[in-house]
């Protein structure tokens, strides 16, 4: 019964507002936004300017060109992830995008970005989405949007999505609210639009009074519209427009006071009790307004077109409308200064109907919005268990922060749920503070002392407190079983990874076994079972079937999945660590814009170095080398913030490593020198931590070594560290350092024992799909892979057979690696040492070359420099050229190396 309500909703969020016969057509603003040929028309404007009504009259002329459409509006309650992705995936599906299989994840970002037809997306109301995962999406659409694609976007503020980049790249088309003022000649054009127009004083306002309302008013459309209502019934002769002065907000109240003044009471009070509603259809307004016929002056209302905006074509007979949102602010400020009594039985009445269809969602809403928690709490008392074990912990911790907590203390089973949502949504110091002053450690009721005691070791874990969480969680063991099915398999799971931490495999394994048959329905334990069961794979060099577990867990908090980038921060930053290390970075990113905000709130510290990490990386990749520093001064200033000393370090360590890839040495070990924090590293090589799993000080140190110092001295530390892992089954880490032992093998001149080393990494690696674990080595990696495809070749000839599988993964690699890759299978450090012996530039660099060749030695791409620079990218093309020619160079590679050799850059 619940399927339906949320089908029309749905419905309602896909429509644009109907279109109106007193609607004046802006031509001009319309041709604007169909003709730009750009990635994101930007109408940005305050409440009143007729932004809707534009974009949905662009949007028919674009349809009437054959181009496709989609429309969303958008709400408070998109801010949630998930909501936002079933909207768009919905709308993604109206443009023509072909349906996905039965069970198959739908990605509509990754489907708008591949869609080769052209289409125009319209996201209205864009100001109430503040969560910076949806924002962080929607920048993702404009950066990938096709060729044919294009975004339009209505808003009253400037959304954070990089449009000084876009204004600057001739990419952004903005409409403003000088744009969308009305002129002289539209005001008389909608007076004369007006129902009835005939047979009112309005249309026989004349010129004079014509030009001085729009003078007054300034084009505001609302205004207008307002004062058009006010002079039915004034008339011109009464002297209202010279009255009338001002166009703030001041004057659409009294504009809307005067117009309310003068409906007749039945309608007047229906206004105002319905106010409080976010969508009218009859029957909850009937709920509201038992004694009157609410079906009937909806009617009345639409028809005259003077209140309601439709927000759906109402194909089913059965319309539904919201309120002009200026009109809406003032009903309710107005309801509030006539009715303050009313008020929370008006919202009681419309959470009684919402419970009445089976919504609890919006029933729940109304009566907190009404201040009436006790009902709220009731309510809660029926579905909030529900929702905690489908994990929708965003929802319950929005509902918990707005009741009072002495309120919550009467319903002591609420108060545990209350402190998982907290936990899971602002992280564990936060909800360690909620639980040591909740009181529900010594709470007469067992099972929320119980439930309290079960949280204590997860919280402890989340802070980076392994030990301390270890000896709770013992004692919290042996309470069990408490008779709570969903604290007891969060405390199994929660456990289960603190002995893995600890190095206690088969007892993690055994508590993680334990937590899978006690989850029962809980989609959310599910989610949080098969991540750890994930890692462990992972730790055990099993990529393929971690990448399986982490996409089953990330689906497993959604029942109805539109998408796989649904779930919560625990489960998408690991299954993003999987795609990245299969070399899927645009899928990857796309997973971070969602996940790394989550993280980054809950702030688990293994998460936050991942996904920063990752980004970072991500960023370095494409160029953007900006972009990929933010992300690691971010990560620093979170480990600072949160005084968490691993994350700082972690942020040091992959400076460190992207230092190195630019080929700056002392910056790399300086960065290696501030990491190195005795006490924290000699605690990590006592622990299995995810972040460092294949990142720690000893190894970053080997890696600078092989680069910069002694390759031969680095073997000796690889070694010690390669024997340690394998004793322990460590086989991803042992791939890594084995890549690192055949790398300074390769530095140390050791051509063949490197090869032959690499041999047995790409056949172990080839099987699991590794690819990012080789390539994030950087060229000398690349080299390596290199040389053993010639000597795979050449082995395959002389036996007249091949590995089919591994000739393939290697050439995968090679294609990945790309302009890392050197043609003349020369070393990156060495590759034009004979041909660079007493040798200068045929003519002298000029200073803008030399900062390009710099930029081309630190990584950026082509289309970072031009924006570094402030020139186009084909100028920076025509330098590169010039650059090569002068240093007689027959690659990047090669012009980076010889200008080094010379000097010329660092």
């Amino acid at each position: 019964m619940s399927s339906a309500p949320s089908a029309r909703i749905l419905e309602t969020k896909l429509s644009p507002p109907a279109f109106a016969a007193t609607q004046v057509l802006r031509d001009a603003i319309c041709e604007r936004i169909a003709a730009s040929a750009v990635k994101l028309v930007l109408v940005r404007a305050p409440a009143g300017f007729g932004k809707t009504t534009t974009m949905a009259q662009s949007r028919e002329r674009i349809e009437a060109r054959g181009i496709a459409t989609a429309w969303i509006t958008l709400d408070r309650a998109d801010n949630d992830v998930s909501r936002f992705l079933a909207g768009l995936g919905e709308a993604v599906l109206r443009l023509g995008v072909e349906e996905p299989r039965a069970r198959t994840p739908f990605d509509a970002v990754a489907a708008l970005a591949a869609h080769d037809a052209p289409f125009v997306l319209f996201l209205d109301d864009f100001e109430g989405v503040q969560e910076p995962a949806v924002i962080g999406l929607v920048r993702e659409i404009v950066e990938h949007l096709p060729r044919g694609g294009k975004l339009v976007i209505g808003s009253r503020g400037l959304p954070d999505l990089g449009v000084g980049r876009l204004r600057a790249r001739g990419q952004l088309e903005e409409i403003d609210t000088d744009r969308l003022r009305f002129s002289l000649e539209e005001t008389g054009a909608f007076f004369g639009l007006r129902p009835h127009a005939g047979d009112t004083a309005a249309q026989a306002l004349p010129h004079e009074l014509l030009a001085q309302l729009h003078r007054k008013t300034e084009g505001w459309i609302a205004a207008i519209w307002l004062a058009s209502m006010a002079l039915e019934r004034h008339g011109s002769a009464t002297g209202f427009v010279e009255r009338f002065s001002g166009s703030d907000r001041a004057v659409a109240d009294y504009l809307a006071e005067d117009v309310l003044a003068h409906q007749p009471a039945e309608v007047r009070e229906f206004l105002l009790r319905t106010s409080i509603l976010r969508q009218l259809d009859a029957s909850v307004c009937q709920a509201l307004n038992p004694r009157a016929d609410s079906a009937a002056i909806l009617e009345r209302l639409a028809a005259a077109n003077l209140f309601l905006t439709p927000v759906n074509g109402g194909a089913d007979g059965d319309g539904a409308w919201r309120y002009h949102s200026l009109f809406a602010d003032f009903l309710r400020a107005q309801l509030a200064r006539e009715m303050p009594g009313e008020i929370a039985r008006l919202h009681l009445a419309a959470s009684g109907w919402y419970e009445s269809q089976q919504r609890p969602v919006p029933a729940i809403d109304h009566a907190i919005e009404g201040g009436d928690h006790p009902h709220a709490l009731t309510l809660l008392d029926s579905y909030a268990g529900r929702f905690l074990e489908q994990g929708r912990m965003r929802m319950l911790a929005r509902w918990f922060s707005a009741i009072p907590e002495h309120q919550l203390r009467e319903h002591p089973a609420l108060q545990p749920i209350a402190l998982w949502a907290t936990c899971f949504t602002h992280g564990p110091w936060q909800a360690m503070q909620q639980l040591e002053s909740s009181g529900c450690l010594d709470s007469p009721t067992p099972a929320v002392r119980a439930s309290a005691q079960t949280l204590i070791p997860l919280l402890l874990a989340m802070q980076d407190r392994h030990d301390e969480a270890y000896e709770a969680g013992r004692l919290s063991l042996a309470r069990l079983p408490t008779g709570l099915p969903f604290a007891d398999s969060v405390l199994l799971n929660a456990m289960a990874h603190i002995l893995a931490v600890r190095g206690d495999q088969h007892e993690a394994q055994r508590l993680l076994d334990a937590a899978r048959r006690q989850q029962g329905s809980s989609t959310f334990n599910r989610m949080y079972t098969e991540s750890l069961a994930g890692l462990f794979d992972l730790q055990e060099g099993r990529l393929r079937q971690a990448t399986a577990r982490f996409r089953m867990a990330v689906d497993a908090t959604h029942a109805v999945s539109y998408n796989h980038s649904h779930g919560n921060a625990w489960a998408g930053v690991l299954y993003a660590g999987s795609v990245y290390e299969s070399n899927q970075l645009l899928q990857a990113e796309h997973l971070l814009n969602v996940y790394l905000p989550l993280a980054r709130d809950v702030g688990l510290p293994d998460h936050m170095i991942l996904s920063h990490a990752m980004r970072s990386r991500i960023a370095f990749h494409a160029g953007d080398i900006d972009a990929a520093f933010q992300a690691l001064t971010e990560l620093e200033y979170l480990g600072h913030q949160r005084q968490l000393p691993r994350v700082v370090a972690g942020a040091k360590l992959e400076r460190s490593r992207m230092l190195l890839l630019q080929g700056n040495g002392p910056a790399a070990r300086d960065e290696l020198a501030r990491a190195d924090d005795p006490a924290l590293w000699a605690r990590e090589k006592l622990q299995r931590l995810p972040a460092h799993e294949l990142d720690y000080l000893t190894l970053a140190r080997a890696r600078w070594e092989i680069a910069f110092g002694d390759a031969r001295a680095a073997l000796d530390s690889i070694d010690a560290e390669l024997h340690a892992a394998l004793a322990v089954a460590r086989l991803r880490r042992v791939l890594k350092l084995r890549l690192l032992r055949a790398l300074a093998l390769q530095r140390a001149g050791s051509l063949a024992e490197a090869i032959a080393e690499a041999a047995e990494v790409l056949k172990t690696a080839s099987h699991e799909g590794y690819m990012r674990l080789i390539l994030d080595e950087g060229p000398a990696a690349a080299l390596l892979v290199q040389r053993f495809a010639h000597a795979l070749h050449d082995s395959a000839t002389a036996r007249g057979s091949s590995d089919p599988i591994l000739g393939e993964y290697v050439q995968r690699l090679l294609q990945a690696a790309g302009p890392m890759a050197l043609p003349d299978g020369g070393e990156p450090e060495n590759a034009d040492a004979a041909g660079t012996d007493g040798l200068a530039a045929s003519e002298p660099l000029t200073r803008k070359e030399i900062r390009v060749l710099q930029l081309l030695a630190e990584g950026y791409s082509n289309g970072a420099m031009a924006e570094k620079l402030f020139v186009s990218d084909s100028t920076v093309r025509t330098h590169l050229r010039n650059i090569n020619m002068k240093l007689d160079a027959k690659s990047r590679t090669q012009a980076v190396a010889i200008a080094r050799r010379l000097g010329v850059i660092r």
